[in-house]
């Protein structure tokens, strides 16, 4: 149309185009669906919003993420992941162009599932959370069982069944969400929750921990390859059975488990020992021990009879002990009698010289000793008494200085072992420094040295090392004879060749080989004239 026909047209300014184009293109459109390959994700912006663009083969558009969209997201953007991102067409009139406001986003299909998946195990497992070092032993017999489940599934009615068929224990439900937006975080908060349980609370803590699911897609079960959840099994306390999905389905919390468990049947199964086996085996113990101890008993009374059967009688024994008995018995009478009589008359001996004026001098002469007796050792008591309390006296005095002087000593003492030892330890630190790195010096030079002396440095600066057949390096044209195997060692690899049929030898008159010494140095040979080699027909170049 001709600019002069336009001349009444309404004016707009940049400001309004722009409005006027936002409102068109969020009227037409709305909310779709796209689906692309991110391109140009570098990680949230400082603000926590994320701007990237979605492109394929043909085409671009700009995406931006707002921050709360982005933290209630179930799959994070990635760089050169294909998504299917849902959200609203807009346009930004700072820079004329449209962009899609991106709500929901998910990998478009299996194939990014398992892309993201896989690299995500790359990327843990470098850490060490699936090394095996890490993982820790099963309690045989666990008393308390902790399961982190859904408590409305099938998954915990068949555990709490096969642990009541195998062996009684009890068991704690955590209730999480096993699939859906938030069930990652609730499931990792109920791992971390249990390892939090004090050891005698008002709630025991478990002994074995297990995370069931029943089976699904690779979609249905992604909250189980989260990081926040591998994370809370790798960091796990409590020994942790994984028991998500059916045999086939893998997940990364099953390589960072103490456990993995085909189904949650199996997981109970794993926990606990059977029952009725345990007192079967129990019993046959027991059996075996009273059969072990009556084969004792019986060995050790067969014993005791061969050994009786060797003692002799116990008439035999008793007999010469009886006949002495008897004896002595028969001398008894005259030797009490004769006792008797002799100690009468030693009792009349002396009886005879006691009279009434004897007794009483001699009773007198014991008062008196014991009167001078007495008043001796009262006044030996007194005067002991008396040097023991002088002595006693000076040694506290002296106790008490010795006392003292011996703490201000010990502290003293106490205080220059302290400031030796002080000293010791940074003599021991720096001769240690010193002889690492002396012991590092020495390696290095020696590395150094080996590289230096390696005839592998001769071959990458382009030589090759030619060898015979048997492995020796050959040094000689004139030793390699017709048709003969060598192998040509370059810097990157060997190549194998063979010796030119018709090549001239030299004759022994024309190159004669010089008697040398064994431990003689070998002399620089002389570069030959260059010959001519003809190729034979069925050989093809070495190169």
């Amino acid at each position: 149309m001709p600019a002069e026909n336009l001349i009444n047209a309404p004016e707009f300014t940049v400001s309004e185009l722009s409005s006027a184009l936002k409102r068109t293109v969020e009227d037409a459109y709305g909310h779709v669906r796209v689906r692309g390959e991110i391109s140009g994700f570098r990680g949230p912006h400082s603000s926590g919003h994320c701007y990237f663009a979605l492109k394929d083969e043909s085409a671009k558009i700009e995406a931006v993420i707002w921050k709360f969209a982005h933290a209630r997201m179930r799959f994070k953007p990635q760089e050169g992941l294909e998504v299917i991102a849902t959200g609203k067409l807009t346009t930004y009139p700072g820079s004329s162009k449209y962009q899609i406001v991106i709500e929901a986003l998910e990998p478009a299909g299996i194939g990014a599932l398992m892309a993201l998946m896989e690299e995500r195990k790359k990327k843990l497992a470098a850490e060490g959370l699936f090394d095996e070092a890490r993982k820790q032993l099963l309690p045989w017999l666990p008393e308390v069982i902790g399961v982190v489940t859904s408590p409305t599934g099938a998954v915990i009615r068949d555990i709490l069944h096969r642990l009541q068929d195998r062996f009684p224990r009890r068991v704690l439900v955590w209730p999480v969400k096993v699939q859906g937006e938030g069930s990652a975080e609730q499931v990792a908060a109920a791992i971390r929750g249990f390892n939090t349980l004090p050891e005698a609370g008002k709630i025991p803590r478990p002994d074995l921990l297990i995370v069931a699911r029943g089976g699904g897609s690779l979609e249905d079960l992604w909250s189980f390859n989260e990081e926040i959840v591998v994370r809370a099994a790798a960091d796990s306390t409590i020994p942790l059975i994984s028991a998500v999905g059916h045999e086939t389905d893998i997940t990364l919390i099953d390589f960072a488990a103490d456990k993995r468990a085909p189904t949650p049947t199996a997981a109970a199964e794993m926990a606990v020992p059977v029952r009725s086996e345990l007192f079967a085996e129990v019993e046959s113990l027991a059996r075996r021990t009273m059969v072990c101890w009556q084969r004792g008993q019986e060995s050790r009374r067969n014993e005791l009879r061969a050994a009786a059967r060797a003692l002799p009688s116990l008439s035999e024994l008793l007999a010469i002990p009886r006949q002495r008995l008897d004896h002595l018995g028969a001398s008894l009478p005259r030797g009490l009698k004769a006792n008797t009589h002799a100690h009468h008359r030693r009792f009349s001996h002396l009886s005879a010289g006691l009279t009434l004026k004897v007794l009483r001098g001699q009773v007198a002469q014991a008062n008196h000793r014991l009167t001078v007796s007495g008043e001796r050792i009262r006044l030996s008591a007194r005067a002991l008494l008396r040097n023991r309390r002088e002595r006693f006296a000076g040694l506290e005095i002296r106790l008490k200085a010795s006392k003292l002087s011996n703490a201000q000593a010990q502290r003293n003492a106490i205080a220059r072992d302290r400031e030796r030892t002080h000293r010791l330890a940074e003599r021991a630190r720096r001769a240690l420094e010193t002889a690492m790195q002396r012991l590092d010096a020495r390696v290095a030079h020696s590395g150094q040295l080996l590289s230096a002396l390696s005839y592998r440095g001769v071959l990458a600066r382009g030589f090759a090392l030619v060898r015979d057949a048997q492995g020796h390096a050959v040094h000689a044209a004139t030793s390699v004879g017709p048709n003969a195997r060598l192998t040509i060692e370059f810097a990157d690899g060997r190549v194998g060749a063979t010796a030119d049929a018709d090549r001239p030898q030299a004759t022994p008159a024309a190159t004669p080989a010089p008697a040398t010494a064994p431990n003689a140095a070998p002399r620089e040979a002389k570069p030959a004239a260059p010959k001519r080699v003809v190729k034979p027909v069925d050989q093809g170049s070495l190169f």
